[in-house]
């Protein structure tokens, strides 16, 4: 899972079956990508990319779309986002929901100045604060 604060506004393009919803995102809301099955990080790290630098629109499949099972990594952008393991990947315009691997489920992520906070976070996984300061020009791709 990787988590991007945004800096600047921008509408938030949403393709689905239905046609296309627009929706704010604003300073202090995040955009994380998750891969419920695991996954290298670079592919996740372009993903968060072209949304927040390039304004990539964001699709929604519909409920028994047989591609929802081929998605490897998904993302969603929000003020808060809860991580869940019981929704079918892709297929939720609602953005405050992102599929995510069992042991994130329950996890609900945003900001508080300028840290990242995750509540519910399984004490295996020990992390309940972060504070970060790290752009995405400073980490190296392959």
């Amino acid at each position: 899972m990787l988590a991007a604060c945004i800096r600047e506004k921008f509408p938030l393009i949403i393709e689905t079956d239905d046609g296309e919803l627009v929706q704010g995102v604003y300073p202090g809301d995040l955009i994380v990508v998750s891969a419920p099955e695991g996954g290298e990080t670079a592919p996740a790290l372009y993903l968060l990319e072209m949304v927040k630098t390039y304004r990539t629109p964001v699709i929604a499949l519909g409920k028994d779309h047989p591609a929802s099972r081929r998605l490897s990594y998904v993302v969603s952008a929000a003020e808060r986002i809860e991580m869940r393991c019981d929704i079918r990947r892709g297929t939720h315009p609602e953005q405050h929901l992102l599929c995510a691997a069992d042991e994130f489920t329950g996890m609900i992520l945003y900001t508080e100045e300028n840290e990242l906070v995750i509540e519910n976070c399984r004490e295996e996984l020990g992390l309940s604060r972060l504070a970060w300061n790290l752009s995405l020009a400073e980490i190296k791709l392959p």
